[in-house]
């Protein structure tokens, strides 16, 4: 079980939990997240920090960067500059099978919450 939180941010993984064994949350929101929802989550969201650093090099030092990236049902988007951003990630609903939802970190608990993500994708590996 990984469970890690700070101020804004807050994500837990319970693989004996079957349907939701994933839980994410920011500031006043969270949701339970699917097995297959999670991994797709995950991997959009190293991904997209992992472009984010490929610019960092590039960026001057105030300079705006919006980068957004869509893998099946998510939509994910880092707003922000060379040091600091938001992450927005939006689960896309069809009305009958499946729910959606959105949700939003802002600075630093985007930082925070990517770095979680990333460190309990790579133990799951």
């Amino acid at each position: 079980m990984i469970q890690q939180e700070g101020p804004g941010w807050r994500l837990s993984r319970d693989p004996s939990r079957q349907a939701f064994p994933v839980l994410i949350g920011g500031e006043h929101w969270a949701i339970e997240l699917t097995e297959i929802e999670w991994q797709c989550l995950a991997s959009l969201i190293c991904d997209l920090t992992k472009q984010h650093q490929q610019l960092f090099s590039q960026l001057m030092e105030d300079e705006a960067v919006c980068l957004e990236m869509e893998r099946q049902s998510w939509w994910a988007c880092i707003d922000g500059d060379k040091q600091a951003w938001t992450l927005q990630v939006v689960l896309q609903g069809d009305g009958e099978q499946r729910r959606g939802a959105e949700g939003h970190w802002s600075i630093p608990a985007a930082q925070a919450m990517a770095a979680a993500m990333r460190t309990a994708w790579d133990s799951c590996q």
